[in-house]
């Protein structure tokens, strides 16, 4: 059994935050004498594959960063980065923090429109694509006045395009990194967020250091000797950046890029060949590694040490699996654009209950409030609330400037020191948060209040469902009825006896009132790049569903 050294841990911690701090310098600079030191390892779908040292990234991102002068490129500037995982967008990052300049990650999967408003209101001055994101930048560029230049990587050729290569072969390997404080700008990362148009997070140096103590324990001692980190997270996001890349670089470890769909077979060949021993693996993803190989370690020799789950709550069957297949106990984690690593598990270090968020992790003060702002006791279902400051009165390092241009926004974020997430989540008397779903995923049926989190997982233990969302479906009676949208296990077919058959397993298993009174089977669910299921747009499908019915 775990000890729970929880306690002890928290009373010892201190943020040590530097006045001066830069990204680019302590995620390569500071590595880079030492020649052979590995920093990434590449790989694509098409078995193309590549080893970068520190200092050859180093070398590279001087040159970008004297190209990007060369273009006119200043201090606060704001600079796209349009690119999958692959050594450019390290590169990028690094050539970016190193001379003051905003970098904004956009994620390749992006269409013109989405990355249209992008470049428009952070009024970024160039753009770094690749083959799959310069047409769109191409397209949408005269609508952008802002932007002066774009860069198109390897067989990026279009016209009024830069080359990467050619400006990398003209400009300097050395480079002068300038003094940032740690306070200054560094990141521009654009939230979904649920209404209204995406806001632009921006973070500071310092962000990262409130990553690491979250990362740390959620990576179960990171780093150790023979680290290897990988994770299919889009390093265009806070998830894959903030949680994969950076802080495996400022480990000094070597991460792996991988530039290709995520395939759960391809999942367990990348571990298994580049012997991966840390992962962030989002529920989804586990979820399809779980349903296609049964016995993973019988297959495949893998050296995983410590898996770290976040996007969605995990559930019992997963969770059970990861421990049982995989032999790893999952540490799931919480966080936010705004302020990431907040909560989490460390199984090595306190007990991680299944389906549990965790506990704050040291530096982060976390509580439950309602609605009006106060603090609710155990048990009680509430809004995740951060505190700007530590319990020795030093500010957490994690929270954001504010979002780009929209000070209400950001007004809106903040109650005094406290930033709600807008997540809801109950404490129980330990102390661990129990995830509850969002505020808008949350609904009423027959004044029951229904989370989605715990239907969704009860269905998850049936073995015909591969994946499942439950939303509120608007009735007349009830206001809303329980309703699910599954996918189905390869191989099986739907009908009426299997969708009553997985209604009983509910019903057999929650309360009465949570089984889905309806059910719709469905190739494939919404996601986000980072992963989630984008419950809203099956909200807003349901009831467009009911107003036609109804017309009818």
């Amino acid at each position: 059994m775990t000890q729970d050294r929880y306690r002890e841990i928290c009373s010892a911690f201190h943020w040590e935050v530097p006045p001066r701090f830069n990204i680019g310098w302590e995620c390569c600079g500071r590595w880079a004498h030492e020649h052979e030191r590995i920093a990434m390892y590449y790989e694509d779908d098409a078995g193309h594959t590549a080893v970068y040292t520190y200092r050859e990234l180093q070398q590279q991102a001087n040159r970008l960063s004297n190209a990007l002068a060369g273009l006119g490129v200043v201090r606060g500037d704001r600079v796209a980065i349009v690119l999958p995982q692959r050594a450019e967008t390290a590169i990028a990052q690094i050539a970016c923090h190193q001379m003051g300049a905003v970098a904004m990650p956009l994620s390749v999967l992006f269409g013109p429109d989405a990355i249209e408003y992008r470049l428009q209101n952070s009024e970024a001055v160039i753009a770094l694509g690749d083959e799959v994101s310069v047409p769109h930048l191409v397209q949408v560029r005269a609508n952008c006045p802002f932007l002066k230049h774009v860069v198109g990587i390897g067989e990026a050729r279009e016209t009024n395009v830069h080359s990467w290569d050619a400006l990398m072969q003209k400009a300097a390997a050395r480079f002068e990194r300038v003094d940032t404080a740690a306070e200054d700008p560094a990141i521009l990362i654009y939230t979904s967020g649920t209404t209204g148009l995406p806001k632009g997070a921006l973070a500071a140096h310092r962000s990262l250091l409130g990553n690491l103590p979250g990362f740390q324990h959620s990576q179960n001692r990171f780093p150790l000797k023979g680290d290897v980190f990988w994770s299919p997270a889009d390093w265009a996001w806070t998830g894959g950046l903030m949680d994969v890349l950076l802080p495996t670089l400022y480990y000094g470890q070597p991460v792996l890029g991988y530039k290709g769909r995520f395939d759960p077979e391809k999942a367990f060949y990348l571990m298994q060949k580049y012997k991966v021993t840390n992962t962030f693996l989002f529920p989804t993803a586990l979820k399809m590694m779980m349903k296609s190989i049964d016995a993973p370690r019988d297959k495949y020799k893998l050296a995983l040490r410590s898996v770290m789950s976040a996007g969605e709550a995990l559930g019992e069957t997963v969770f059970a699996w990861c421990r049982d297949s995989l032999g790893v106990t999952v540490n799931e984690m919480f966080g936010q654009t705004e302020i990431n690593y907040i909560v989490g598990n460390s199984h090595e270090q306190w007990p991680a209950k299944p389906g549990s968020m965790g506990r704050p992790y040291p530096g982060h003060r976390v509580t439950i409030v309602d609605e009006n702002g106060h603090e609710l006791p155990a048990g009680e279902t509430g809004d995740v609330a951060v505190n700007r400051n530590w319990r020795d009165g030093e500010k957490d390092p994690i929270f954001f400037l504010g979002y780009w241009k929209n000070d209400e926004a950001t007004s809106a974020k903040f109650a005094q020191d406290w930033c709600r997430t807008g997540d809801l989540a109950k404490m129980d008397d330990d102390g661990d948060l129990w995830y509850q779903g969002r505020a808008d995923d949350v609904f009423k049926s027959a004044s029951y209040r229904i989370g989605p989190s715990e239907i969704e997982n009860c269905l998850l233990k049936h073995p015909a469902v591969a994946n499942a969302a439950v939303v509120p479906s608007p009735d007349a009676e009830r206001g809303n009825i329980v309703k699910a949208f599954i996918v189905l296990t390869a191989g099986v077919t739907q009908s009426k006896n299997l969708e009553a058959e997985i209604q009983d397993h509910v019903r057999g298993k929650l309360a009465p009132y949570q089984y889905p009174k309806e059910i719709e089977f469905i190739d494939q669910l919404p996601m986000t790049t980072t992963g989630k299921i984008q419950r809203r747009e099956l909200r807003l499908r349901e009831a467009e569903r009911k107003r036609a019915l109804i017309k009818a």
